[in-house]
């Protein structure tokens, strides 16, 4: 057998905390430590999963691969020091805020052999990978999204399109394997609630809805294809076909009618945690030498949805605005 790859979390917040139990957990990974500014978190962190809080640059040093659950703005420093030192890394979502340097970053990756992933881990919801064996037989016309839920205990930068509506732009461009062609969108609240319409070349359009409040957590998915209507729900964990079947006319007291039945198709799911799907398909890509789940590429691709969707509510709010001062 192969020797443990070596792993360390840079950045202990919420997200930070669960990669470190996750790979302490990993049987063919070594947590070997974690690292954030504020030490007395990390060493709480590293208590909780039996590892030691480090320096973040010797963490590297050492590290074969590293989660980086720092804020958005410090992703690109980080994920440089990560290169420099020869470390494979995950980095959580949106993967940068600066396209360019994001562009520079994968290149530079890719030239030295590293893996670079983005940790956008719906795409590991065992929900979402059972519609591998669903989206090849029927012609998608339409998708919708929502995910939405009540204001957060903490205080959140980004708004509900960088925080929550990216997760769905990269599963729907995922599923659709393009980017849309052009996009409209809405927003309240700062953007703390907003609506987008995206189409793209093949006709195919995606309504995305996200929100920070509303007062219940929903996670859900639909496809609309000629043939049936697919519902994916995250959160559960579970995916429904509802179709109709062909008319049958019946006879009864000489009066015939048409009747049409509803069958509900329920595909078996393996559920699972994402996350720990998404480290150990992390590691296997590093052992491996292979290409990830999600790529940097990827994560660019979301990242620029997301900037046009919360650009354009944005303005939109600024009109409205406008138009009543002008009233």
């Amino acid at each position: 057998m192969s020797d443990p790859l070596a792993a360390g979390v840079i950045g202990v917040g919420s997200m930070g905390r669960n990669h470190a139990r996750v790979y302490s957990e990993l049987p063919d990974v070594d947590l070997v430590g974690v690292a954030d500014l504020d030490t007395q978190a990390a060493r709480g962190v590293a208590d909780d999963y039996g590892s030691v809080a480090r320096d973040a640059g010797d963490l590297l040093e050492d590290a074969d691969l590293v989660s980086v659950a720092v804020p958005t703005a410090a992703h690109p420093a980080m994920l440089e020091r990560a290169i420099d030192a020869g470390t494979h890394a995950l980095v959580e979502k949106p993967y940068v805020d600066d396209l360019q340097r994001g562009r520079e970053l994968a290149e530079r990756a890719r030239d030295e052999g590293l893996v670079l992933q983005v940790g956008h881990i719906e795409r590991f919801n065992p929900a979402v990978r059972a519609l591998a064996d669903v989206l090849p037989n029927i012609d998608v016309l339409a998708v919708d999204a929502q995910r939405l839920g009540p204001p957060r205990q903490r205080e959140v930068a980004d708004s509900a399109v960088f925080d929550l509506m990216i997760h769905d732009i990269d599963i729907v461009c995922s599923l659709l394997d393009d980017a849309p062609v052009s996009v409209d969108a809405a927003g309240v609240d700062g953007n703390r609630y907003a609506t987008a319409t995206c189409r793209f070349e093949d006709g195919v359009i995606a309504n995305l809805t996200a929100s920070r409040v509303t007062q219940r957590k929903v996670r859900k998915l639909g496809i609309t294809a000629r043939e049936c209507r697919v519902c994916v729900d995250y959160m559960n964990q579970s995916v429904e076909i509802h179709r109709h079947t062909a008319p049958a006319y019946v006879e009864n007291d000489g009066t015939v009618r048409e009747r049409v039945e509803s069958v509900v198709e329920r595909p078996t799911v393996e559920n699972g945690e994402p996350l720990k799907a998404e480290l150990e398909s992390f590691a296997a890509a590093v052992r491996n030498g292979s290409e990830p789940v999600v790529t940097a590429e990827d994560g660019l691709r979301a990242v620029e949805v997301a900037r046009r969707i919360d650009d354009i509510a944005a303005g939109r709010r600024r009109e409205e605005r406008e138009k009543e001062v002008a009233s």
